[in-house]
Formats: structure tokens, C-alpha cells, sequence
């Protein structure tokens, strides 16, 4: 089968395509603008057709090229706080960006989609851990492309027959085991190499954003998630839906929540550093605890998560840094 990977030079998406690629089954094309992403990161051999998923005529020169089975879709925009400060940005790369790549699979007849989604769709959750059927309210303009591109799925499956799975999934964070891939943003805006970069000498503290959430802490509490079980989980999603032919959502996480503040405690044992934090206002947008039930995703899919300490998780990601030190 012949995949295509939106945003597969990005953090996930490389992920993604490095795992792919172990298992000998599938003809894989990565497609990239390299906003964020990085070619170092997709293995040689891998076609990168560079451009735009806003590009109407890009997208139909990659699909009439390569005409795809089946598509993962990595090219969001995905910052909460930029997203409230650019909302119709976030609509025109999110949701319109997502219509003509759906437009070129209607016409080019590709059969599966394999979106990317987030827990932010949740808003303030009614119950933790979150269910897949859970009410979507989302309190920020990301979470609500993301429930937009769902709606819309939904739609094209009852018009056109196009099946997709949307994995909802919380805190990506880690890196490959190898350490020569991971988490490389400019400027970095995720949590954990945010800490990590105390050690590596790049800041001089870390920012807490927020401390008084009604947790147990005052800070955030997230439920974190490895990088390459994410991968995993969505190569079990796309053999779901070239088995069972059916559309459907699942959430994906540990099932177990840590605050901002633990997260930086851990990455102190991992990297014997200090680490000092300071406390800062809280950010728009922010909802105070996201933790996710990935018993769905388990039971259906069969995945299975590799990675369950968080401290092992850090360490991944600390191994990736220390090698690359300024990014790739």
C-alpha cells in the first residue's frame, strides 16, 4: 500500500515514517513545507515532495504523481496560545488547508485517512480520564479546527465513502530510542524540551505558567504520551481501517496525569540538573486537567504502549538533545 504523510519531516510525522519503514509493507511519500519539519529526519530513499497543503496545484501534482491509498495528516498548525492571538491563520492552514487535501483524495481516489488529532477538541472535560464520546467544547481556536476537520470527516464518510480514524491523543513528547530523531521547533513552545534546555545551557530557567489550578499542585496536569507509541497507534489505525472498512475515533494516552511541576522534578532526576522554575500568569486557553482513557483505542486497535514511566519518556527526549544539542 502506498502511504502519503502530511508533515511527515515534522516531529510526529517523522516518527511515523521511521516506523513505517521497519515494517517492509508500505510505499511511503512524505510531504512537507518544511515550516517546522526537517528532511534530515525522513530516512534516505523516502521521497519529500516540498510544498503546501494550501496549494491546490501541489496537491494535485503529489496525488496524480504518486496517487496514494491512504494519508496521515500532520500539517496542522498546532500552538494553543498562537492560536488565540491568530485564529483565522489556524482556520486557513487547519481547516482549509484540510478541505483541499480531502478534495484531492475524493478525486484521486484514495480510501484512507488517518488524522491527527488533539485532546484539546475536550476543552474543559465533564470527567477525567476522557473518553472518545465525550462533549466537544473547545476553549481555544486550535481545539476547534481540529473538531471542525472531525465534522467534516464525518461528512465525507457518509458522502463519499472515505474512512478515516481520528486519534485524539494528549502530550506527544520523547523521542526514538536511537536518539536521531525527536522534538526540534524554532522557537520551542512544548513542555519538556523546554525544560531540558535548563541543562543543555540554552535558558536559565524554566517557566511555570500558573499555579493556581485546581490540581493537586496548582499547576497543569497533562496526560503524556510517547512519541513512537503514537506512531504505533496509527499504523494499528490504518490496518483497522483497511480490515474493518469503518470509520472511528479513539483517544490516545497514558490514562495518568502529571503536573507541569512534576514533569520538571522528573526531568531533574534524568539530567542531574537543578533546573530552576519560576511562576508565571497563566495562558489563555489552558484548561486546568486533560487526561485521557485509551481503553478504546486498546481494546479495538490492540495497541499496546511501550513507554509507561514518564521518567523513561524524559530520558528519550534528554538522549535526542544531547545529541543534537542545536537541533538537527
Amino acid at each position: 500500500m502506498k502511504v502519503l504523510v502530511c508533515g511527515g519531516a515534522g516531529y510526529i510525522g517523522s516518527h511515523i515514517v521511521r516506523e513505517l519503514t521497519k515494517l517492509n509493507k508500505y510505499e511511503i511519500v512524505v510531504l512537507d513545507n518544511l515550516s517546522t519539519g526537517h528532511t534530515i529526519a525522513v530516512p534516505e530513499g523516502i521521497p519529500v515532495e516540498v510544498g503546501d497543503i494550501r496549494d491546490k496545484q501541489f496537491l494535485e501534482d503529489v496525488f496524480s504523481k504518486h496517487k496514494p491509498t491512504a494519508v496521515f495528516h500532520f500539517s496542522a498548525s498546532i500552538e494553543v496560545a498562537q492560536s488565540c492571538v491568530d485564529p483565522l491563520g489556524y482556520y486557513e492552514n487547519n481547516v482549509a488547508g484540510t478541505i483541499y487535501l480531502l478534495q484531492a483524495m475524493q478525486k484521486h481516489g484514495a480510501k484512507y485517512f488517518i488524522f491527527s488529532s488533539t485532546a484539546a477538541l475536550f476543552g474543559q472535560p465533564e470527567r477525567i480520564p476522557i473518553h472518545p464520546d465525550d462533549l466537544s467544547i473547545p476553549v481555544n481556536p486550535y481545539g476547534d479546527t481540529k473538531l471542525a476537520v472531525e465534522t467534516m470527516l464525518k461528512w465525507c464518510d457518509q458522502a463519499f465513502g472515505l474512512k478515516y480514524a481520528c486519534l485524539r491523543y494528549f502530550n506527544a513528547c520523547g523521542a526514538d530510542a536511537s536518539g536521531d530523531i525527536g522534538e526540534d521547533h524554532t522557537p520551542e513552545s512544548h513542555l519538556i524540551p523546554l525544560i531540558l534546555q535548563v541543562p543543555l545551557g540554552k535558558r536559565e530557567k524554566i517557566f511555570i505558567f500558573g499555579d493556581d489550578y485546581d490540581t493537586e499542585d496548582g499547576s497543569c496536569v497533562r496526560d503524556y504520551v510517547h512519541v513512537t507509541d503514537l506512531a504505533t497507534a496509527h499504523i494499528l489505525a490504518l490496518d483497522y481501517l483497511a480490515r474493518e472498512n469503518t470509520s472511528n475515533r479513539f483517544n490516545l494516552g497514558s490514562g495518568k496525569g502529571y503536573s507541569v511541576k512534576e514533569i520538571i522534578e522528573a526531568a531533574r532526576r534524568v539530567t542531574g540538573h537543578p533546573i530552576p522554575a519560576e511562576i508565571k500568569p497563566r495562558r489563555a486557553g489552558d484548561p486546568a486537567t486533560l487526561v485521557a482513557s485509551s481503553e478504546k483505542a486498546e481494546t479495538v486497535l490492540g495497541w499496546k504502549r511501550q513507554y509507561h514511566s514518564v521518567d523513561d519518556i524524559v530520558r528519550t527526549a534528554w538522549n535526542f538533545h544531547q545529541k543534537h544539542p542545536k537541533g538537527f
